[in-house]
């Protein structure tokens, strides 16, 4: 197994331990698999910046009437390589509610995470959650239109 094949393997697995510190509700386990330094930007637009403000931010959440009993239903979809110790992941997925029995189609999205690679381990030194929301009633036309193109 080359030396790609196997850091993509380690980026997948670790998306979903990582998603797995969610779904136990751990915040704190939650940030750790994010560089000291990260920045984090939430579906919101919130912008953390910091494995302490991501985990203690998350750790309330869990805490919290929304998100307890919270699960991220997701996976990974793609990861790219820029440099050995530079990597771009793509993932899709939710959250889903305690009550709600399946992952409501509106509340999908996808998450851009940027790995590095430090003394031997992938981190993520980076993170954007973007809601799913096709634009609805306008054709490619009207969009390029819209753009001043033709």
């Amino acid at each position: 197994m080359n030396t790609t094949t196997t850091d993509e393997r380690l980026l997948r697995e670790r998306v979903h331990h990582m998603f797995d510190a969610w779904n136990r509700g751990n915040g704190y386990e939650y940030a750790s698999f994010y560089s000291e330094d990260c920045d984090y930007v939430a579906f919101d637009g919130r912008h953390l910046k910091g494995r302490r403000a991501n985990a203690e931010l998350h750790q309330e959440l869990f805490d919290g009437f929304f998100l307890r009993g919270s699960r991220i239903e997701g996976d990974v979809e793609s990861v790219r390589f820029v440099s050995p110790e530079l990597a771009i992941v793509h993932a899709a997925g939710g959250v889903k509610l305690r009550w709600q029995k399946k992952l409501p189609h509106g509340r999908r999205s996808r998450q851009t995470l940027v790995a590095v690679k430090r003394d031997g381990a992938w981190e993520f030194t980076a993170f954007h959650n973007t809601r799913i929301q096709p634009t609805r009633g306008l054709g490619l036309h009207r969009i390029l239109l819209m753009l001043g193109r033709k």
